[in-house]
Parts: C-alpha cells; sequence; structure tokens
C-alpha cells in the first residue's frame, strides 16, 4: 500500500511540504502533515493523514457522498495543489471555487480550481511544488478520462456507490475510502476486496462521519473532522449527497 494513512507524530518518513497562501489555509482546512491530507481521526482522538500528494502517480476511490469528495478537494487545495474537478454536476462543486476565492481576499475565482465537463481536457503540468488532484464525478462506472500518469498527480474517482463494472477501477486505487454502504453493496465489496465477513458488516454500520480507508494490508475505520469554515461552506457533516 503506497497511499497510506499515518498517525500523525508516529511516523518520521520525510514527506513533502507545499506553500499556500494563510489566508486560503484559514479559509478552508487544516493543513496537511508534512505534505499529507489530514482527513479524520481515529478511536483514540488521534489525528489520521492520508499521503495522497506523492511523487508517484497516485489512484483514490471514494464510495460515497458528495460531502466526503468536496473535504478532500479542499484539503488538498489547503496544501498547495491544483484542483480540476470533471463532473457532468458543476453547480454542485462550485462551493471549491467559492472556498478559493474567499481565501484570495477579493472575491475572484482562483485558478488553483477548474470545474469541468466530462471530456479531455488538457491538464495543468504537475510538479512537486504545485501538485495536481483531478477529480472524476462521473457515476458509478467512470470513464478513465484523466488517468494519473505522472508524479505529483493523483486522481481521485468519486462512486455514489458500488456498481459491478466498477471492479476494474477499484482494484487498480491505491487507496479505497467508503462511506457506509446497504447489504447489497457491502456484499458487492467483499466480493471485490475479499474482505471476511466481519469487514463486510462493518461498512454497513458505519455513522455518518465515519469512513473506512481500504488498501493493501489496510483497514482503518476513521471518523471525519470537520472544521468551523468547512462546516459553514459544505454544512453538516452526512452520508448523501
Amino acid at each position: 500500500m503506497t497511499s497510506r494513512v499515518r498517525d500523525a507524530g508516529q511516523n518520521t518518513g520525510v514527506a513533502p511540504e507545499f506553500t499556500v497562501d494563510p489566508a486560503m489555509l484559514d479559509a478552508i482546512s487544516p493543513s496537511g502533515d508534512r505534505g499529507g491530507i489530514v482527513l479524520g481521526s481515529g478511536l483514540k482522538g488521534e489525528p489520521l493523514t492520508i499521503s495522497a500528494l506523492r511523487s508517484t502517480p497516485t489512484r483514490i476511490v471514494l464510495v460515497g457522498g458528495l460531502y466526503l469528495a468536496r473535504q478532500v478537494a479542499m484539503r488538498a487545495m489547503a496544501v498547495g495543489a491544483w484542483v480540476v474537478v470533471a463532473t457532468g454536476r458543476p453547480t454542485e462543486w462550485q462551493v471549491l471555487s467559492r472556498a478559493a476565492g474567499s481565501g484570495s481576499g477579493d472575491g475572484r475565482p482562483s485558478p488553483l480550481v477548474q470545474i469541468r465537463r466530462l471530456s479531455p481536457v488538457e491538464l495543468p503540468r504537475p510538479s512537486e511544488d504545485a501538485p495536481l488532484l483531478v477529480v472524476t464525478d462521473g457515476g458509478p462506472t467512470p470513464q478513465d478520462l484523466f488517468p494519473p500518469r505522472s508524479p505529483w498527480q493523483t486522481t481521485v474517482y468519486v462512486l455514489p456507490y458500488l456498481h459491478p463494472q466498477a471492479g476494474a477501477t477499484a482494484n487498480a486505487a491505491d487507496l479505497v475510502l467508503m462511506q457506509r454502504l446497504p447489504a447489497g453493496q457491502a456484499e458487492l465489496a467483499a466480493r471485490i476486496w475479499r474482505l471476511p465477513p466481519q469487514m463486510m458488516r462493518q461498512l454497513t454500520t458505519l455513522k455518518d462521519d465515519q469512513v473506512v480507508a481500504l488498501g493493501r494490508n489496510l483497514w482503518r475505520p476513521l471518523r471525519l473532522v470537520t472544521t468551523g469554515k468547512e462546516q459553514q461552506l459544505l454544512g453538516p457533516v452526512r452520508r448523501g449527497d
């Protein structure tokens, strides 16, 4: 598992640090831990970070609602990433532009955020100083319009629910973040990732603010942590859209 969930303060590995305007950082989310993105907290309240912006092309599959997808995108922005969203529902993603604009102080859209239709376009060139997060919000069977092919590019596939035809996308992911699933979809998840019965059952009992991080040799339940600024922009934590 290369994209890892780690406990802040317990991992001494060096990861890159990105810079961003302090006003934007204060406006939308907490900073990441040494280049990672703080996603939530563990069972003991310890902060948990995902290493999502890395020198290796990275795929993340997110099974859940728009709340979680937009929060991950905002936190990538907060550590200095370009964010490109390819979606069939652009209105639902304009909150990112508003968040970035509020950080700039002049109310204008930030060039760090691009909301686009579901069609191939030329992407910004990612680098260590300006990593790129591409969000593909194309339904349960997304087209691979922007596969991560270069260092410092991470592609997030937003799946509102698990579909049998999404198995290839799911299996290719470095990291999967799953919110609560109904019984039938939990059974499908168990088949895709070969989960034992107790893990399958846990997926059906997650609370609205809980997520399971799944990867190679990784199964980590966590609780989403939302700041006051994020609540103003996104509303309360929720499972659905």
